[in-house]
């Protein structure tokens, strides 16, 4: 993912989620994903699906059972 991909990915999850504070950041060492924060608060991973010629991206979060509490 480039600079000018992240951005858009930043805009659409702000949008999306209505949150302002989200922020896409790039991972040291990968091209194919980056960490996503709400604020400081890292939340989660997304990963670029580029199969069958289809570029897509996956969102993924943990939510640990000690967080509910």
């Amino acid at each position: 993912m480039d600079k000018t991909e992240i951005a858009k990915i930043q805009a659409y999850m702000r949008r999306t989620f209505g949150n302002e504070t989200m922020r896409v950041v790039p991972r040291p060492k990968k091209a194919d994903s980056a960490e996503v924060f709400v604020g400081e608060e890292f939340i989660g991973v997304l990963f670029v699906d580029d199969e069958d010629g289809d570029r897509s991206f996956n969102f993924q979060m943990a939510i640990l059972a000690e967080d509910l509490a």
